[in-house]
This record gives structure tokens, sequence and C-alpha cells, in this order.
């Protein structure tokens, strides 16, 4: 079983903004000694909480401070890009860090009304996507009309994101799939992704592959895995109150907040369900989830507001995984 790393570059309170691309880098460092596989980046705008906007940006970086590690994104937003763009710059990091680029691609547009009218696409229907996700392949391999450069190299693999239409998309164009969120608690979860297999069309031989990104935290005790997840939990739920995703907040800021019945009703609903724990509870229903879906790779996604604490349920994650 792989494991691998995603990380959104979050914010945090009473830290500036761009110290969050600083503490990617560090991560990333840091995933590269524990043995990670991959180190994923995140593409989001306009989001008061995410710094990152700009997957290519941030991996070149990372590049210069790793030698091993698979370096990706999760995902490069197709509808806000066009195809022969995203396969240059993808051509340019593969050319910078050889045989170490994944290309994850998703379907999802901005945050907000006013984010997806800046970025200039406001729908992108699911045959639309996979004609585009097909020219970013066409232009990587070499086979579309415009040559992307630099040429020659090796085309860096492509992911697709995907959740209903995005597995059947997956499997009609023979990709490697990411599945993550509410498909993971589905309880048919199982079947779509024996569809997939089932549908899958090989492409230069290629395979079928599933990835399970959750946010998936570890740490000694399952009260203190829990006191991790609170404060990417409460970012969501306010996220629903407001239409803002905000920085990370510090548990002990959080406890100490009014809440009122609703808002503390879906905090507790969301640490309930969230993947965080001591290895010894995580450990059983990692398992079953892996056999229900027959998955090939975990991409954890977990982060906190305390970055020693995250560092840690990292390393824990990596010898759980391990």
């Amino acid at each position: 079983m792989r494991y691998s790393l995603l990380d959104r570059s979050r914010t945090r309170e009473g830290r500036p903004e761009a110290a969050a691309l600083r503490d990617s880098v560090e991560r990333a460092t840091t995933a590269e000694s524990l043995g990670y596989h991959r180190f994923w980046v995140a593409e989001h705008h306009g989001v008061p909480g995410i710094a990152s906007g700009s997957p290519a940006v941030l991996l070149a970086a990372i590049g210069q401070r790793t030698q091993r590690i698979r370096l990706g994104s999760g995902g490069v937003m197709l509808p806000n890009h066009r195809p022969l763009v995203v396969a240059e710059q993808f051509l340019m990091l593969e050319a910078l860090a050889p045989d170490r680029v994944d290309l994850g691609i998703g379907r999802s547009l901005g945050f907000t009304a006013p984010v997806r009218e800046a970025l200039g696409r406001t729908g992108i229907t699911a045959d639309e996507f996979a004609e585009e996700v097909a020219r970013v392949r066409e232009h990587l391999e070499g086979e579309a009309p415009i040559t992307a450069r630099p040429a020659g190299g090796t085309p860096p693999p492509i992911h697709l994101l995907a959740t209903g239409t995005g597995l059947r998309t997956a499997a009609r164009l023979g990709l490697p799939v990411v599945i993550g969120g509410p498909v993971l608690l589905a309880e048919d979860v199982g079947e779509r992704i024996a569809a997939y297999r089932r549908e899958f069309r090989p492409h230069a031989g290629s395979v079928p592959h599933v990835m399970l990104s959750m946010d998936l935290l570890v740490a000694g005790s399952d009260a203190e895995a829990r006191e991790l997840a609170l404060p990417e939990i409460r970012a969501m739920v306010r996220s629903r109150v407001t239409g803002a995703f905000p920085p990370l907040e510090s548990p002990a800021s959080i406890r100490g907040r009014e809440l009122g019945s609703r808002e503390r009703d879906r905090l507790e609903s969301g640490l309930a369900t969230a993947w965080a724990g001591s290895a010894s509870t995580l450990r059983p229903r990692l398992e079953r989830l892996v056999e229900t879906a027959g998955a090939d790779e975990i991409l954890a996604s977990g982060t906190t507001f305390d970055r020693a604490a995250l560092a840690e349920s990292d390393a824990r994650v990596a010898e759980l995984l391990g």
C-alpha cells in the first residue's frame, strides 16, 4: 500500500498568508524523509484559508528542495485553464524534476460566484470536461496539432479527481482515479469502484489505479486526534455559514467561542465522522475501506493549526500505512 500526502497550503490565524507556502515546502521535505510516495498541492482561488492558487509554481519550488518524492497537483482545476497551458506547465516541471511529476486534474470551479466570474468560467459539462482532459493528454504526448514544449520528455501521468461521472470519465479515458469526500462514506463506494475497474479502457498500457483521499490525522489517543481535527472542521462549518473558508484557528480559540446550537451540532457531526484517531482505532477502519474499495494508495490530506502536531501526525500516518 503506497501512502502519499496532499497539502492545501492552509493559512493560520496570526501568521502571514505567504508563510503557508513555505510551510508546504517544509512539509514536502519532511514527507520525503518519511517515505511518502507523492506530495501533491492544491489549487484554490480567492480563498482566505488557502494560499496556493498555482500548483505548478509551488511544485517548482518543492522540486528544488527534494530529490525522490513524486510531485503533483491535487489538482489543477481544468475549467480554469486551457489544455495547452496546463500541458506546458507540467512538461516544464517534468523537465526540471524528471520522472517525478504527476498531473492531477479536477473539474471544480471557483469557491464563490465572484471568483467564478473572475476566472471567466461558469460551468462545464461532464462531456466537455472529458474532451478537455483528452486534449491535455494529446499535448503531453505530442499528439496535438500544436506541440507543447519542452517536447521529447516523458509525459507526466494524468490522475483524475473523481466522484460519480468522474469515475466513468476516468474509466473511459484509461486514467488513474482519486476518490475522496462523501464518496468514501457512501454505501455503494465498492460498487462504484468495481464499475470503474470493469469499464476501464487501457491507454498506452495503463491499468486501473485507485487512490483514496482523506483528511487523515493520527495522534496518541482518539481525544488528541479529535483536537487536531477541530480547526479544519470548524473552518468547514464556518464556510457553510459565511460563504468564506477561513484560516485555521487554534483549538483553544475555538473552544472559547460562543457557538450556536446548529453550528455546535455540525461541529460534533464532523468530528464523529473524521478520519482522526489513534493508530489502533484507525487501522481496522482503514483496512475495511481499503478492502471494500480495492484501493492501491492512500492520499492523506489532514491538516491542523499546530504545525509541530501536524508533523508528528504525518510521521504517525507514515508508520500506520507503511
